[in-house]
């Protein structure tokens, strides 16, 4: 049986925590516009996002009062898929409302 030297051991580490890393994280975005009710803002963040009503208001408050508001932070399947539902929901009702998925180093 063949014994393992010290730099095929590290090289195995480096390679298994490669492999196990996390995935790459995304922020979900709501941007502010002029024309969106704020009860529909509410409604997708209650809908797409599963957020508590209090927890929707103090996210809509920040798009209004700061021009954006992070809705979730998800892996980049999640997060395209939130995005895309949020964008689907808009145009369905006739609002503007954009919402944008942007990468973030760490959580």
């Amino acid at each position: 049986m063949a014994t393992e030297t010290r730099s095929q051991r590290e090289a195995a580490e480096v390679s298994l925590a490669s492999r196990v890393a996390p995935p790459p994280m995304y922020q979900v975005v709501l941007l502010n516009d002029d024309y969106t009710p704020m009860e529909f803002v509410v409604h997708v963040l209650r809908e797409v996002f599963h957020k508590t009503m209090p927890q929707a208001e103090r996210i809509m408050l920040k798009v209004h009062h700061e021009g954006r508001g992070v809705c979730g932070i998800y892996t980049r399947d999640i997060a395209a898929t939130r995005v895309d539902a949020v964008r689907q929901l808009a145009h369905v009702n006739q609002h503007p409302l954009q919402c944008v998925m942007e990468p973030i180093s760490h959580v």
